[in-house]
């Protein structure tokens, strides 16, 4: 029987083997310290594990980037910073210590724009977080026409946003787009016209979980030129 390990993400390899070479180093003075060391190294991969996901296989739907719970769902004005006109429908993701941290891209497409701004780290529950926290935004568009920004903040514990993708990119719905060490929050700005499937305090899995589906004709007349 075929057996399957568990994937971690290269930075929690990193972490855990310093972790560990500093508690060997320190170990032979106190053997606590090494056991102490190798639990925390461990515990280290644990908060970096990266499992596998199976994106759902329907049309037109938008999937959770990060695993957590939905924080909340509003009807909003996006940061200027974004530079979109009109409302925007928010779904907001709490990502505690114990989440898996790797995030995924809620639709296929080609990664139009990146925005990183470097910030401050209050309580990511709190709403002036998507203005003054660190922060990433990636503009997606698909095929279907239908855009959307999801906005990765780092948190209280969180302190730096890992981007493993770049502009131009092609990605496949659900695909690894980078990470946000420990707790953290990702906001998701999508059309007002969408029909959201999640309601606040619900779970989600990162690739997986529906967060709201779209009209595919209405975003294909949007693409079209107007007749004068």
């Amino acid at each position: 029987m075929k057996i399957k390990l568990p994937y971690f993400d290269r930075d929690g390899w990193r972490a855990a083997f310093v972790i560990w070479l500093v508690a060997f180093v320190i170990g032979h003075v106190s053997e606590p310290v090494w056991w102490i060391g190798v639990a925390i190294g461990f515990a280290c991969l644990l908060f970096f594990r990266d499992p596998e996901r199976i994106p759902p296989s329907k049309s037109h739907v938008v999937v959770s980037p990060a695993d957590g719970i939905i924080l909340k769902i509003a009807d909003v004005e996006p940061p200027s910073e974004l530079g979109l006109t009109g409302q925007r429908k928010k779904i907001s993701i709490f990502m505690s210590v114990l989440n898996v941290h790797v995030n995924r891209t809620p639709i296929a497409g080609t990664v139009e724009k990146i925005i990183y701004t470097p910030g401050r780290f209050f309580n990511v529950t709190l709403d002036k977080a998507n203005e003054y926290n660190e922060r990433q935004a990636t503009f997606v568009r698909n095929d279907d026409g239908m855009k959307l920004v999801f906005v990765q903040i780092a948190g209280l514990i969180a302190r730096r946003i890992r981007c493993d993708i770049k502009e131009g990119d092609k990605l496949e719905r659900g695909q690894r787009v980078g990470i946000i060490r420990f707790g953290s929050r990702v906001d998701v700005y999508l059309p007002l016209d969408v029909s959201v499937l999640v309601e606040e305090g619900q779970i989600t899995v990162a690739g997986e979980t529906i967060l709201a589906n779209y009209n595919v004709e209405e975003k294909k007349n949007e693409k079209k030129p107007r007749n004068k």
